[in-house]
């Protein structure tokens, strides 16, 4: 009887023991990939201007990411362009574009990363 009591308290603790045990799970929380546009507050049409997305995971830059610009004029977004933006390797992304006619514009980063 003791020896099934001694075997039964040793399963028992390992089963705690094994309960407890920090398998390597990460607890960190979920980051998302964020863009910051740095980009003028009007333009002049017809003049050529330099629109820049900054991309970061968490307090990381991302200097491998692929960026497509969409600009549209607000409330036209059927009729869309897109342009590949230039990886500057430092976390920023650039593409030159010309305003050929006066009116609000929306952009969007289409973001793989």
């Amino acid at each position: 009887m003791k020896r099934i009591s001694i075997l039964l308290t040793t399963i028992i603790v390992l089963v705690i023991a094994a309960c407890g045990k920090d398998d390597g799970a990460i607890d960190d929380e979920l980051l998302m990939i964020e863009v910051d546009f740095i980009v003028p507050e009007s333009v002049d049409k017809g003049d050529t201007v330099q629109l820049e997305a900054q991309v970061t995971y968490g307090e990381e830059t991302v200097t491998d990411a692929e960026v497509l610009f969409e600009i549209w004029e607000s409330g036209d977004e059927e009729n869309s362009i897109k342009i590949d933006g230039i990886n500057n390797e430092d976390g920023s992304y650039t593409i030159d574009h010309t305003f050929d006619q006066d009116g609000v514009f929306e952009m969007y980063a289409h973001t793989d990363a």
